[in-house]
Parts: C-alpha cells; sequence; structure tokens
C-alpha cells in the first residue's frame, strides 16, 4: 500500500473509533440521513405493553423498545423521534421511508421478503396459555387433531405453532386478543404466546387460564428491522451496538425493569426454563 492509500486508511479508521463501535459508518443513505439529521425515526405501537406504550400524563414512549431505541441513538450521537405506527403498518412505513427502524419485530420468513433484521435483541420464549382443565407438559401433547390451538394470524405465534404442531387444529384470529377470548370461551384450547405477552395476560386476566411452558423450550428471536436493501451500514450500527448491550446484560435488564415498571410482574415470576 502506498503512503497516501495508507494515510487516508488510517485517518477513516480513527473517524470510527471515535464513536465507540468497531464497525465503518457505511454507505447507505438511511444512515447518511440519521447522521446528518441528527434524528433516528423509530415506529411506536400504542398499547402493546411491554414493549411500547405511551404515557397519557407525559406524552412519552415507554416500554423496553423505547429504552433499546433511546440507547442504540445515544450510540449515534443522535436523538430518537417516535412515530406512531401498528405492527402490521410497520413493514409499509419501513418500505416508504416514513420510519428507520422497528425495535421488537420478529423475523418471520414472510418479513424476510421485504425486511433485513439485526441479529437478536433476545430470544421470547414460547407459551402455552390453557383453558381450565388443559394441562401441559410437552409440545407433543397439543400436536393432536383434538386440541384447538388459537393464535394471532401471521404472528410469531402462527408460524410456531404451524410448525411444531402439524397435527393440531390451528384457529387463526386476527388480534391476539381474539385468540385469547376464543381460549376464554372454551372454543380453543389453548394459545400460543410468547412469554412477554403470556405474564401480562395471565396476571391482569387470570380467569382466561394457567401459562405453561412445554418442552422443548422453543424461543423466537426478537431483532430490529430495517428496509431491505438500504445498505449494511445501519445493521453494521445495530448488530455493533446490541452486542455490547447483551454482553453489559443491559438489554435484559431492560426488559425486566419495564415488566416490573408497566406490568407489576417481577423478575422472579419469570418460570426457570425463561432465557433472555
Amino acid at each position: 500500500m502506498r503512503k497516501r492509500e495508507f494515510c487516508k486508511a488510517m485517518a477513516a479508521f480513527a473517524g470510527t473509533a471515535a464513536t465507540g463501535l468497531s464497525f465503518a459508518q457505511g454507505t447507505d443513505e438511511v444512515l447518511k440521513r440519521v447522521l446528518s439529521s441528527g434524528e433516528l425515526r423509530v415506529g411506536a405501537v400504542a398499547a402493546a405493553v411491554p414493549y411500547f406504550v405511551k404515557n397519557r400524563e407525559t406524552g412519552e414512549w415507554e416500554g423496553f423498545c423505547p429504552d433499546f431505541a433511546q440507547s442504540f441513538a445515544k450510540s449515534l450521537g443522535v436523538k430518537v423521534k417516535f412515530v406512531e405506527t401498528t405492527w402490521g403498518n410497520a413493514v409499509l412505513d419501513l418500505q416508504s421511508g416514513k420510519i428507520d427502524v422497528m425495535f421488537g419485530a420478529g423475523p418471520t420468513p414472510a418479513r424476510r421478503k421485504v425486511l433485513d433484521f439485526s441479529i437478536p435483541l433476545f430470544h421470547n420464549t414460547f407459551t402455552a396459555v390453557c383453558r381450565k382443565g388443559v394441562m401441559v407438559k410437552d409440545w407433543e401433547q397439543l400436536n393432536k387433531p383434538s386440541m384447538r390451538i388459537a393464535v394471532d394470524l401471521g404472528s410469531n405465534q402462527d408460524a410456531f405453532a404451524t410448525a411444531r404442531l402439524p397435527k393440531a387444529t390451528i384457529l387463526r384470529f386476527t388480534q391476539s386478543s381474539e385468540a385469547t377470548l376464543a381460549v376464554q370461551s372454551g372454543r380453543a384450547d389453548c394459545q400460543a404466546l410468547v412469554v412477554l405477552l403470556a405474564e401480562p395476560l395471565v396476571k391482569m386476566q387470570p380467569q382466561v387460564g394457567t401459562m405453561y411452558v412445554p418442552s422443548p423450550v422453543s424461543t423466537s428471536d426478537v431483532t430490529v428491522a430495517v428496509d431491505k436493501g438500504v445498505g449494511d451500514g445501519l445493521l453494521k450500527r445495530l448488530d455493533a451496538w446490541i452486542g455490547q448491550a447483551r454482553s453489559k446484560g443491559e438489554i435484559q435488564a431492560d426488559i425486566l425493569k419495564n415488566m416490573q415498571k408497566l406490568v407489576g410482574i417481577p423478575p422472579s415470576s419469570f418460570p426457570p426454563e425463561v432465557k433472555f
């Protein structure tokens, strides 16, 4: 390498090192816009406790996803602008450039066709919330035609139940609350639900049923989504931040803090099989 080229390379490395992350800034337009504007636009879903919730008194967004967003933005040296969306509309909002990132997204096969995803933020354990009289120790107990499993259409729960319980009768509903109502009314035997949604459900609506963590323990990756093909700069920054935050225990700490603060569920309430 010639002297001039070597000096340029070292200058570029020094600029990157100053950010505290080990990856180059990247050349994608989204990252360039975020850094130049000083603003990271993050999708936020109303009443999606404990992922997101808007404080009615202050107007501020709370939950572990807003906490993640603030931490990542700080690593970039920018501020967060929350843009209200829904889980269903987030894909279109990313594609249209309305938002830059979506925290808490599940990388389902359908979403992978149109979005790119970070490395896992954490792992969400699948549970079965079952009506009275149905006790579950392992998933195979539910894998038969006589067992009616309620899921919300197109969700991680839907994808998991379809793959793990091919012999069961899968009942698909537009909303998770509709699947819950099916269990409560006896139209379904169990609802497949990730633990961070199941724990608040059985605490606030104990009449629905009992939560089980069947064996073998199965989990779903929870990630950060970006529009497909925006370039690898933003994803590299996300992956670097996630790696650092996980190694320091910050991700799990934010989850447990918000579960207790927003839902009243202490860390001791989680079954020992649950690992984030």
